[in-house]
């Protein structure tokens, strides 16, 4: 029995240190959570009648949510991979003996140092519609073009993706590019391997973990891009840029709280989805590594 109690202080002492934590936790994501789950199968908050799946049947069948669903997915497929890709890319030229690599690195980082309010006035400087851009075209004769309500408008934003997170992603990368035996692609080299197949076989093993953080990263960053999104055209952009978060916002403003909670619980289930598939693959290529 004095054992038993003596194994369960401090079993007891561990759980009070993270009772403040759980209750956190509880209290700001679990009951949040199960409250949208709620009100997505109620026809309201006030009189709760259980309607089944139809909020949700309500919600795709709005033009709204397919128009801002669609923009998100194909912002979210084209600037995460990239975010990845060229992060990693400039890792392995910063790995290089190359002049001048502090600058370059500098130059990539600096945006990590400014307010996202800042980095939006540069580009409204930039893009705007008698900005910077359409005064150098106006000197070739090229008439101006209002960027943020044109074709462009997606792209645009994607370069300022691009520009926010490449940085932080790109130390991420050198890291674990630092930690790679470098006895192993050295043996490699010895053996003929190409530079392909050393990166391939030997570093994108090791790399996969850090391969894993970044995708994840970048693609929770994607959906947070309403921020600059929403500074640079406000509540109702050109419809190309008119993304999730704004149809969750304007659907708050209008107290829709059904329709509401049946987008956000959609995309915490994709979301969830996504980097489930993730983890299964990192995982197949960890067992690569370990073994």
């Amino acid at each position: 029995m004095i054992r038993m109690l003596r194994r369960a202080k401090p079993r007891a002492v561990s759980f009070l240190y993270l009772l403040p934590s759980l209750a956190g936790v509880l209290t700001f994501f679990i009951v949040p959570f199960a409250q949208i789950i709620r009100y997505s199968l109620v026809d309201n908050p006030i009189s709760n009648t259980y309607v089944g799946f139809d909020n949700f049947k309500r919600l795709f069948a709005n033009a709204a949510f397919q128009r801002a669903a669609s923009n998100t997915i194909r912002f979210s497929a084209i600037a995460m991979p990239l975010a990845v890709v060229l992060s990693l890319l400039l890792a392995m030229v910063l790995e290089a003996k190359i002049p001048g690599k502090s600058k370059f690195r500098t130059m990539f980082l600096s945006p990590m140092m400014v307010p996202v309010a800042s980095i939006v006035l540069i580009w409204q400087v930039l893009f705007d519609y008698n900005g910077v851009l359409n005064n150098v075209f106006a000197r070739f004769g090229v008439l101006p073009i209002d960027w943020f309500k044109s074709d462009y408008s997606h792209l645009i934003v994607v370069a300022l993706f691009l520009w926010k997170n490449l940085g932080y992603n790109m130390i991420l990368f050198m890291a674990a590019l630092g930690n790679i035996p470098k006895a192993l692609v050295e043996a490699a080299s010895v053996d003929g391997a190409s530079s392909f197949r050393r990166f391939w076989q030997i570093k994108f093993r090791f790399l996969s973990p850090t391969f894993l953080f970044v995708t994840i990263l970048s693609l929770i960053n994607s959906f947070k891009v309403f921020r600059e999104v929403y500074l640079l055209t406000g509540d109702y952009p050109y419809e190309d840029l008119y993304l999730l978060q704004h149809f969750m916002n304007n659907t708050f403003k209008s107290l829709d709280y059904q329709k509401l909670s049946a987008a956000a619980l959609i995309m915490a289930v994709v979301m969830a989805l996504i980097i489930g598939i993730l983890f299964i693959v990192d995982g197949r290529l960890g067992k690569d590594v370990e073994s």
